[in-house]
């Protein structure tokens, strides 16, 4: 069903109507994008952006990413020039690749959307609990997602897929519609949910349980931490950001530390443990495929 939206100046005087402002047409969705970008409360006061034409793993760009104080992640796409069935289908494809995405993954799509577009927090950490008053730490990340629509109007048949989605699949998806008014010069936004957000929530995408952690440990290698000085000195690091370096905390002596980088696997002993840099013991190379995660 149609969503229509409309906005009255109500009259000075109890004896006159009130009188609907002009319709004034959303010609440049790329206008409201900047305008979410200046205050999200635009879309909901209560998510935090992260990024912004965030490029995916197919080569796509994801519009916006946002997260709530629960650690869920919000796909938000805009219509633009795409089809209404295009732009609903992009949103679910979307999804298909967030929920992939690790802690970390997270955090640096948020430090380079905090440098691209001047941010005023430069982690994601601080950025968090600025707006949300808790530590990320306290939180799940990626653990549920939702998919948000921004249109200005939607064809019958996509909105009939939206709601069948909420209805019968475990997918979260909603769509929200804009409209402009103009009165005086002035001009006006006026924005509409497809589905109540207030609503008992429908199910939402979740990411696939994970397995139970092995104990083991591993850190990446690359040009800017390049392995032969490691296994010169015998070290691991963690940096870039204190969720990386604070994990290291968690090592004892004889944990099993490995290393991922463009070589064959090595696994290592820990002799002691330090706050952001690990001294262990000669590495081994490894004849199995790694696969870990920090815990």
């Amino acid at each position: 069903m149609a969503i229509e939206q409309g906005i009255w100046k109500l009259a000075d005087s109890a004896g006159e109507p009130p009188r609907k402002l002009r319709p004034a047409g959303l010609a440049d969705e790329g206008l409201l994008e900047e305008q979410i970008m200046q205050d999200v409360a635009i879309l909901n006061r209560d998510w935090l952006l992260i990024g912004r034409q965030v490029r995916t793993a197919f080569d796509k760009l994801v519009d916006l990413l946002a997260i709530d104080a629960n650690g869920t992640v919000i796909i938000i796409e805009l219509k633009r020039d795409k089809t209404p069935r295009d732009v609903v289908a992009q949103a679910i494809d979307y999804a298909s690749w967030v929920v992939t995405l690790a802690d970390y993954q997270l955090i640096d799509i948020y430090q380079a959307f905090a440098e691209r577009f001047g941010r005023p927090h430069a982690t994601l950490g601080e950025a968090f609990e600025a707006k949300f008053g808790i530590l990320l730490d306290s939180v799940t990340l990626n653990e549920s997602h939702q998919l948000v629509v921004v249109a200005t109007r939607l064809d019958a048949s996509s909105e009939r897929i939206i709601t069948n989605l909420n209805e019968h699949a475990q997918l979260s998806i909603n769509a929200m519609f804009f409209a402009a008014f103009e009165d005086g010069g002035n001009r006006y936004l006026s924005r509409a949910w497809m589905i109540d957000p207030d609503e008992p929530s429908q199910p939402v995408a979740r990411k696939a349980k994970k397995e139970p952690w092995n104990g083991e440990f591993y850190t990446s290698f690359g040009d800017d931490r390049p392995w032969e000085l490691a296994r010169r000195y015998g070290f691991i690091a963690g940096g870039g950001a204190a969720w990386y370096s604070k994990t290291l905390a968690m090592l004892s002596e004889g944990d099993r530390a490995g290393s991922i980088f463009p070589k064959p696997a090595m696994w290592a002993s820990v002799r002691y443990s330090a706050n952001a840099a690990v001294r262990m013991n000669t590495a081994l190379p490894s004849r199995k495929a790694t696969r870990a995660c920090w815990s």
